[in-house]
C-alpha cells in the first residue's frame, strides 16, 4: 500500500511539474540545437545567435528573423552576434528561424521597452537620475514574478493534495 500511494504522490508532483511549463518560451525542436543569447533584449541591442554543430549541422546556418537582418554561420563557426532594428517594438515577440542542412528550428526573441544603451552617434545622450538597468541575467531571465509564482502554487497545492490522500488513507488503514 505505501508503494502506491508513493506512485501517486510522485506522478502527481511530476504532473505538476509539467504544467507549469510556460509554453510561450516553447521552441520548435530540431536535430540540431540552437538558441538566442540573450532571448530578451532591447531596439538596437545585440544578440548572439547559437547553432550546435552535430551531425545534423555541419553546413552553412542560416538565422532570419524579422527584428534583424539575415545572417549566416559559416560551417567552421557555431555562432555570431546580431543587431536588432532599431525599429523593433518594444513587447514584441519575434519569430526567430535557424536554418541548417535542411532542418528549421524557430525561437522566440522578445523586445524589451525603451531603447539600447549603444546607440547611434546621431541620437542625444541621456543621462539617468536613477540607478542603471543592469539587466535581466542570471536563471530567471525571461520569468516574471506571476509564472514563479504560479509554479510555486501548483507544487504546493499538489503536495497539500497528495499529504491529505496519503493520510486520509493511513487513517482508514489504522481503523
Amino acid at each position: 500500500m505505501r508503494a502506491i500511494r508513493l506512485a501517486s504522490a510522485v506522478l502527481l508532483g511530476a504532473g505538476a511539474l509539467t504544467s507549469c511549463v510556460p509554453a510561450a518560451d516553447a521552441a520548435i525542436r530540431t536535430d540540431f540545437g540552437f538558441n538566442l543569447l540573450p532571448s530578451t533584449v532591447r531596439a538596437g541591442g545585440e544578440v548572439t545567435v547559437h547553432v550546435t554543430r552535430n551531425r545534423a549541422c555541419r553546413g552553412e546556418a542560416t538565422v532570419d528573423s524579422p527584428a534583424f537582418a539575415p545572417v549566416t554561420i559559416p560551417p567552421d563557426e557555431s555562432w555570431t552576434k546580431v543587431v536588432v532594428d532599431w525599429d523593433a517594438k518594444p513587447g514584441a515577440v519575434y519569430e526567430v528561424e535557424f536554418e541548417c542542412d535542411g532542418s528549421i528550428g524557430i525561437a522566440r526573441l522578445t523586445i524589451a521597452g525603451g531603447r539600447s544603451a549603444h546607440h547611434p552617434a546621431h541620437h542625444p545622450t541621456r543621462h539617468p537620475h536613477k540607478g542603471v538597468h543592469a539587466g535581466e541575467g542570471g536563471t530567471l531571465a525571461g520569468f516574471d514574478l506571476k509564472e514563479v509564482g504560479l509554479g510555486a502554487a501548483l507544487i504546493a497545492g499538489s503536495l497539500g493534495v497528495a499529504y491529505h490522500f496519503s493520510r486520509r488513507r493511513a487513517e482508514g488503514d489504522a481503523g
